[in-house]
């Protein structure tokens, strides 16, 4: 697969050490200032902050710092593998690596600091890596707390409400699990097919967490089969993560048609393994991811050439009639597959590679098309999808007369969009299909009831892992009769540099810290070190990118597939990367906001006043440097010469 790159980005960041404007001239007479100058009142300072790709994780990962780990720049406890320990640090966020370094259309790699390089790092194929190695090394989770004797309701068996339960039961909680399904995963299991998230590693990751001491109940439904007020009696607190698993139908003349059908029924039905065949063509309509597995399965499914009787046609299979084993007994044909976009396809929501393995599978994909209504024959069975080109006033969409044309289908699937089935839980419905929260994700009104996921705002995977660890504190604190504390600006899981100096059997003074960072002495402290990660991301403007050399990043094979080959092909295609590689594009990370102990700040200082701390005092990564005061002169020449932005000139502001 095609490697692309910024040119424009890479021509940017040049060798070059001097301003538009300026001569070589101009700029070597400012070197020579810098370094003939005599003093000021300012001295380097530790600014440890987040890196875009964390901060841009909406489950939070401690992406830097389990990068870190892989490269080999913070060293595991001893007895324990780097890979045994970035599997620990990837979980503390995130249950689901294996899940999410395959599915993930990885926000972290967009906000990379490298993008200004070259190309981001591929953080995504080092966690599908470390995902696959706790799979194949039986990883267990454990939990030291006291069970504090508290009963947490979690209502959906998706990512939030698994995540949830996770955290839950590492605080020491007791759990139970409602969810109307057979089986645990919500949208894992049965919205994304099995060729991008294998069964088998998924079980492997719900079960880590059930193992935990989770209590489980399925084909349970709140509402129906045990009233809400039940739960609210036997439960001290309640998550509700029912996810949007409601499809939305499209809003059109002609789609109550039978062979209309949405995206979560179709992938359900699919998942289930009702769903065998599709017909002859298919039309789906929507965009984004969905839209795309929806595509991708009808390609593999395709059509036979024996149809049994009317009820194993998709429409009824997907409504939930038992078929006949037809798919077994007769030859597959190809099924022609339309994916219809109102975005244009460069402007779709769905993941690029993903949109061009549809095409390269021989999906045809239409964009900037609006469908305005279903043509039915006399039975009332759609026979083709009328479509128009459009244009926006306001927002109001105005079709463009005589642009009609209609798509022929023996099965439309809508994926526009999912909702909420809020039937027995009525009085949660915010008359837009979700749910409200604070910022704490507490329903208002209800102190000891939290709520997560696409039930809150549907989005990604990730984002509803995230949801759940903010809840989960808020749970926590409600639990232990404590006030809810006010979320950070960068509400992320931060790297803790001081956990970091205590775990290496250093004493920290934390009464005296602020007050004593004017000195190089003191032993009981982290000599001039703050901690901004709260509050700041780090840009790229804040970093010396001259220091980083090209280097192409080591991505994943693809198995691509072609029109016949798509047929029947349930394979995985998404193939991890070797450790070796794993390593390489690990170091690829230019660990933003952060020290990766590079000695520029050491080579370049005039007055050798930045030293390299002693091992016996050097806990790990981030504490490799300090400054002697008594031969600082306060010129700045660390600060701009530390590719990670980790040196500031501070400490006299």
């Amino acid at each position: 697969m095609a490697v692309t790159t910024n040119k424009a980005k890479t021509e940017g960041v040049s060798w070059r050490r001097y301003k538009d404007g300026e001569s070589e001239q101009d700029y070597r007479s400012s070197q020579e200032r810098i370094f003939q100058s005599s003093w000021t009142h300012k001295c380097p300072e530790y600014m440890l902050s987040t890196p875009p790709c964390q901060g841009s994780c909406p489950a939070g990962e401690d992406i830097r710092g389990y990068l870190n780990i892989v490269r080999g720049i913070e060293k595991p406890p001893a007895g324990v593998t780097w890979q045994e320990y970035a599997f620990r640090r990837v979980t503390q966020a995130n249950p689901f690596p294996g899940v999410m370094g395959r599915v993930c259309p990885a926000p972290c790699e967009s906000g990379c600091n490298r993008n200004m390089v070259e190309d981001h790092v591929g953080i995504n194929s080092v966690e599908h890596f470390i995902g696959d190695w706790g799979i194949e090394n039986n990883m267990a989770y454990t939990s030291t707390a006291p069970e504090s004797g508290k009963k947490v309701a979690v209502i959906g068996a998706g990512p939030a409400g698994l995540a949830a339960a996770y955290q839950l039961r590492l605080r020491g909680h007791g759990v139970t699990i409602f969810d109307e399904h057979e089986e645990l995963g919500g949208m894992m299991r049965y919205g994304i097919p099995g060729f991008r998230t294998p069964r088998e590693m998924l079980d492997a990751e719900i079960n880590r967490i059930i193992a935990l001491g989770v209590e489980t109940r399925l084909k349970t439904r709140i509402g129906s089969d045990i009233s809400f007020e039940q739960i609210e009696k036997d439960f001290d607190a309640i998550f509700m993560a029912m996810g949007a698993q409601a499809g939305r139908p499209l809003p059109v003349p002609g789609a109550e048609a039978p062979n209309c059908v949405t995206a979560v029924a179709f992938l359900r039905a699919f998942n289930e393994g009702r769903l065998q065949h599709v017909g002859n063509r298919v039309v789906v309509i929507g965009g984004g991811d969905t839209s795309i597995d929806v595509a991708t399965v009808a390609r593999r499914l395709g059509n036979v050439t024996k149809p049994g009787s009317h009820d194993d046609r998709p429409e009824n299979v997907i409504a939930g009639h038992m078929a006949s084993d037809v798919a077994s007994i007769s030859a597959r044909e190809g099924a022609e597959v339309v994916l219809v976009s109102r975005a244009t396809v460069d402007k779709m929501a769905a993941n690029k590679h993903e949109v061009e393995h549809a095409q390269q599978e021989g999906i045809e994909i239409i964009g900037g098309v609006t469908p305005v209504g279903v043509v039915v024959d006399a039975n009332g069975r759609a026979t083709a999808l009328r479509v128009a080109d459009f244009v926006m006033e306001g927002k109001e969409t105005k079709i463009v007369e005589g642009t009609e044309r209609d798509l022929p289908a023996d099965l439309i699937v809508s994926a526009i969009g999912q909702g909420v089935d809020f039937t027995g839980l009525e009085q949660f419905n915010n008359n837009n299909g979700l749910m409200k929260a604070d910022k704490n994700y507490r329903f208002p009104g209800k102190e000891h009831i939290f709520v997560g996921g696409d039930v809150l705002r549907p989005h990604l995977l990730t984002t509803a892992i995230g949801h759940a660890s903010i809840a989960v504190d808020g749970i926590d604190a409600f639990l232990k009769g404590q006030e809810v504390d006010k979320r950070p600006k960068v509400d992320v899981h931060h790297f803790d540099q001081i956990r970091k100096w205590l775990e290496a059997g250093h004493e920290y003074n934390c009464e005296i810290h602020g007050e004593a960072w004017g000195t190089s002495e003191r032993k009981d402290i982290l000599h001039n070190f703050e901690d901004r990660s709260q509050r700041h991301v780090i840009p790229h403007n804040d970093l010396f990118l001259g220091h980083f050399p090209n280097v192409a990043r080591n991505i994943r094979e693809v198995t691509v597939l072609d029109k016949e080959g798509a047929l029947g092909n349930f394979e995985e295609r998404l193939h991890a990367l070797s450790e070796k590689a794993v390593v390489d594009e690990a170091k690829r990370c230019m660990s933003c906001g952060q020290c990766f102990e590079c000695d520029n700040c050491v080579v370049y200082c005039p007055q050798t006043a930045v030293f390299k701390v002693k091992k016996k005092d050097n806990p790990t990564v981030g504490r490799y440097v300090d400054t002697d005061y008594s031969k600082c002169i306060g010129c700045h020449i660390c600060a701009d010469v530390c590719p990670t932005g980790y040196i500031i000139m501070g400490m006299g502001d």
